[in-house]
Formats: structure tokens, C-alpha cells, sequence
């Protein structure tokens, strides 16, 4: 368990968790974390920033439990990060789209959904509104190893996605995905913090970040340099930004003369600029309401329902999972009587000995299908019989004769010939 000075309902919590990585010799080679404390609320969009080489991605390593400690102590959901029972309540993005590169999107989503246990009908509604989502619908039938890597890192989203997690964590996730494909990724973190899941983002994309994080964490050499709430750490509290409606010259001169008779300097004076996101997603939607053709992925906009409605708690989740592997119809929506099933050495027996009934031509094969008017298996004529009775003979001595009896036999019949 965690430490008593951590928040017993966080979702995550860590106490001077630190990680060292080992030569062959047990020598430290290098701290990747060191005394890490963290304590990750509930519905919360948390924020790991750092450069490369942070710690970021090994901390999240050990949140899943596959790294282990070398120091300090962890839990997620109040458990042992390696406890089974919270695997089913995370969702995972890692920065390498591990993908199964012969699978298209539609089998690589129901591979996961599988893995969850989830009923049939279920997954394939989840299938088709997560392909709708991440814009991958129209290249559904391509296998993921033709993907571009912003197309895996949608799919790979989407599989993330796919258990509608309470946790889910994402490593680097906008790394080579448009412009986009990042807006509809900060729409779908602002609705599922909304949701009341938490969400840990780990990036060194700045901008992605302060979008949608309520509190961030900074790393540097693997060590805890500012934690905080987003508008807190960025505030300049030593400044005031007023923004108005565009002002002529000489209004301008009076605002400036009433703060230097209150002693104060107008430091800047500038009109708002938008971004280039903004300027570029507006560009790309002009063009498709024109519905020009591409050949990328295209984005409804959407996010998925079953994303979308409000979480209705665990019970779902283990009534999805104790319906199991279940793959067939109910059994109310099954007929009322059905013929019991033959053991498998039965049916094998019948099946050899309708394969010697044809060879032997016993009557059962062709001949069952002709009748009369009257509903009568019709006699074969005279030639017929003489040339089924010819083949049964040379099918069952090609069956008794040995290999070698061949050559005798044909030197017998040319004695009797002579």
C-alpha cells in the first residue's frame, strides 16, 4: 500500500518511486526516476511533460506494471500496479505503435475487444463508431502495415479506447498525426475528463498539453522540478492583459496618459493573433465542404457514442465480462428443439463409411437422386450397371492388390488371352 501522506481515493499514487537501470555487472548506469510523489485524482486530465530522456515513459511503465521499482511504492486504483483485476480499467497508447502489421483495422479492433471479453454485437458496435472516430472508416479493408504512422497512431487510439477505460494513459499520441487528427485527439481528452475519467498525457508538445491539462508535472533527469495547475504555473501575475474592440490612435494616447498619471507603463501594445492550427483547420474544412477528393484519412468529427454517454460505473464492465467468451446466439433466441449433437468419433464414423458406401457403389450415391413420377428410385439400364459394376471391381482391386500384384496380375491375363 501507499503511503498515509498520499490520497487514499487517488487513481494513481507514488512515494519516492525511483527507478534504476543496471549493467550486466549490477553497476547504476542510469537513474531514469528518482523520489518521484504523485497523486493523480479521479477524473482528472493529468499532464507529464519533460524533454527526451525525462523519465516520462519509464514512469508510465511502472504505473502498468511492466517495469518494476527499484525504490518507493505504487498503486493504481488502491492495488499493486501487476494486479489483474485493473488491467480491464486501463486503456494504453504506448509512443511505438505496436501493431500486428498483417491485421486490417477491423480485425486488429476486434483482437482487443476480444481480449476484453466483450460480447460480439458489442465489439463490432464499438468497431464501427471508433473507425467512424478516428477517421479510418474508408481504409478499414488495408492492412496496418500499409498505414502511414499517423494512420497507426489513429488506430492505435482506437484500440486504446476500445474497453472504454477509466484510466487511460497516453504516451507521446499526436507523434505524427496531423493537425487534424491532434484537435479531434483534445476534443476527445476534454470530453472523457469531462466523463470523470482520468487521463495521463505524457509529451514534450507543449502547446498539446496546456490545451487540455488541468495540472501538469515537469521532469528533468528524472527528478520532479514543478508541479502544479496549468494556469497557475503560466500566470504572470506581474502583469494585466486588457483586449478590447480595436482602438483608433488618439483613444489609444488617452489610455496611455491616464497610466502614466497612475504610474504605471503601457509595456506592449499589439492586435490578438490566431494560431496556425487555427488557421490551417479552417483552410482543410473550407475544402471539404467543397468535397475535395484526398487520399488520407478523413475525420467525421464525432466522437463515439459509447464514449459519449455518461459512465454508468464498473457494474457494466462485470456484467460484459462474466458474459465471457459467448459468441452464439442466446439460448431463449434459439429454436425450442434442437437435435443433440453426435460425438465427434460418431461423426467420423458415419462420414468414412459414406465414403466406402460411394466407393463400393452400394446404391446410396448418384442413383438416390433419380426417381420416377411416382417417387421411386429409378431402375439404371443394363449398360450402366456393367459400367458401375466394372468400376467397384477396379476401385477395390486397387485397394486389396498390393503395389507389386499389379505386374502379376497383368502377366496372368495374357497366359489366359494365349
Amino acid at each position: 500500500m501507499v503511503s498515509q501522506t498520499t490520497d487514499n481515493n487517488a487513481v494513481v499514487a507514488t512515494v519516492k518511486l525511483t527507478k534504476v537501470f543496471r549493467d550486466f555487472w549490477l553497476r547504476e548506469k542510469v537513474t531514469a526516476v528518482a523520489d518521484l510523489d504523485l497523486d493523480i485524482r479521479p477524473g482528472e486530465v493529468f499532464g507529464l511533460l519533460g524533454p527526451n530522456g525525462s523519465g516520462k515513459t519509464t514512469t508510465l511503465k511502472m504505473v502498468l506494471g511492466l517495469l518494476f521499482p527499484t525504490r518507493g511504492r505504487i498503486a493504481v486504483f488502491g492495488r499493486r500496479p501487476t494486479d489483474v483485476a485493473t488491467k480491464n480499467r486501463i486503456g494504453f497508447l504506448p509512443e511505438d505503435s505496436h501493431l500486428y502489421p498483417f491485421l486490417d483495422a477491423r480485425e486488429t479492433l476486434d483482437f482487443y475487444g476480444r481480449l476484453f471479453h466483450q460480447p460480439r454485437q458489442e465489439r463490432r458496435r464499438r468497431i464501427e463508431m471508433l473507425l467512424d472516430m478516428v477517421g479510418l472508416r474508408g481504409v478499414a479493408y488495408r492492412r496496418v502495415g500499409e498505414y502511414s504512422k499517423g494512420m497507426q497512431r489513429r488506430i492505435g487510439l482506437a484500440q486504446a479506447l476500445i474497453n472504454d477505460p477509466d484510466l487511460l494513459i497516453l504516451d507521446e499520441p499526436t507523434s505524427g498525426m496531423d493537425p487534424i487528427g491532434t484537435r479531434q485527439f483534445k476534443d476527445l481528452i476534454r470530453l472523457l475528463g469531462q466523463r470523470g475519467k482520468t487521463v495521463i498525457l505524457s509529451s514534450h508538445l507543449l502547446a498539446d498539453v496546456e490545451d487540455v491539462c488541468e495540472r501538469v508535472c515537469v521532469l528533468y533527469g528524472g527528478r520532479r522540478r514543478a508541479l502544479g495547475d496549468v494556469n497557475e504555473l503560466l500566470a504572470k501575475s506581474e502583469l494585466t492583459q486588457l483586449t478590447t474592440d480595436q482602438l483608433d490612435q488618439q483613444t489609444l494616447e488617452k489610455v496611455e496618459s491616464v497610466l502614466r498619471d497612475s504610474g504605471r507603463e503601457v509595456v506592449e501594445v499589439s492586435a490578438p493573433r490566431t494560431t496556425l492550427e487555427s488557421l490551417f483547420l479552417q483552410i482543410v474544412e473550407d475544402a471539404q465542404r467543397q468535397r475535395l477528393a484526398t487520399g488520407g484519412a478523413v475525420s467525421t468529427g464525432e466522437v463515439a457514442e459509447f464514449l459519449r454517454q455518461p459512465s454508468e460505473g464498473r457494474e457494466i464492465l462485470d456484467r460484459l465480462v462474466a458474459v465471457g467468451h459467448e459468441d452464439e446466439e442466446p439460448p431463449e433466441q434459439q429454436p425450442a428443439e434442437q437435435p443433440a449433437e453426435q460425438p465427434a468419433d460418431e461423426q467420423d464414423a458415419e462420414q468414412t463409411e459414406e465414403v466406402l458406401r460411394e466407393l463400393v457403389g452400394s446404391g446410396d450415391g448418384d442413383e438416390q437422386e433419380q426417381s420416377d413420377e411416382d417417387g421411386r428410385p429409378a431402375e439404371p439400364s443394363v449398360a450402366e450397371q456393367k459400367h458401375h459394376d466394372q468400376a467397384d471391381r477396379d476401385v477395390l482391386d486397387k485397394l486389396i492388390n498390393k503395389p507389386g500384384d499389379d505386374a502379376d496380375n497383368r502377366e496372368g491375363d495374357s497366359r489366359e488371352k494365349q
